[in-house]
């Protein structure tokens, strides 16, 4: 499915919300599928799998612990939405280690902003995958079920090297029917329920006969 980026952004965002995520971090969640769509990267499905995998789970237990050493979660599984608004909090830092991290790729929009602010590309690493960004472009090495992969037992954050053969921004993404599904299940909590006077509002004359 071809969708504006836009479209994209405002149903990650309340999907996220959906899912039991402030505003705040909703936001984010938004502009994390959007970014990572506009590189032609599966952002909207890996966010929709996230918030189906740690959905009821309070977010305190899916954030790290400690910025000190290497960054783990209560739960033993370290949501990348969390852990890169912390990493945007840190960003000045040679270099980030985190255990067991949900869908990594999901960390990549936080560390192109990372880098964005610091002017020097940063990189990702987990699993012999590397995903390098200058902040508007990105470069991928590694197996491609392993870019997208569902979990990282250990992913680093450091400063790369310059970019070479990285890819651009588009203005449209590619989202599959299946995530789509799933963020508007999501989304479709953050709607408020029917009610008798908000029936009536919405049905033109309502009870009214006016023939």
């Amino acid at each position: 499915m071809d969708r504006s980026l836009n479209e994209i952004e405002a149903m990650s965002r309340r999907a996220a919300r959906g899912a039991g995520f402030d505003w705040g971090m909703a936001e984010d969640a938004g502009k994390a599928a959007r970014w990572l769509a506009s590189h032609g990267l599966p952002g909207p499905a890996l966010l929709a799998d996230l918030l189906m995998l740690n959905d009821g789970i309070p977010p305190a237990d899916l954030a790290p612990v400690s910025l000190e050493d290497t960054w783990r979660a209560p739960s033993g599984r370290l949501c990348p939405l969390l852990a890169g608004a912390a990493l945007s909090d840190q960003s000045a830092k040679g270099k980030v280690k985190m255990c067991d991290v949900s869908f990594p790729l999901l960390l990549l929009p936080f560390a192109a902003a990372a880098a964005d602010h610091l002017r020097r590309p940063m990189a990702l690493t987990w699993q012999g995958v590397r995903v390098g960004t200058d902040g508007a472009r990105v470069q991928t090495s590694g197996a491609s079920d392993l870019v997208t992969t569902a979990h990282a037992k250990n992913v680093v954050y450091a400063p790369a090297e310059a970019l070479n053969d990285a890819t651009t921004p588009s203005v449209r993404g590619e989202v599959s029917a299946d995530a789509w599904a799933l963020l508007s299940k999501l989304a479709h909590r953050t709607y408020a329920p029917a009610t008798e006077a908000s029936r009536l509002l919405g049905a033109g004359a309502g009870l009214s006969d006016n023939d």
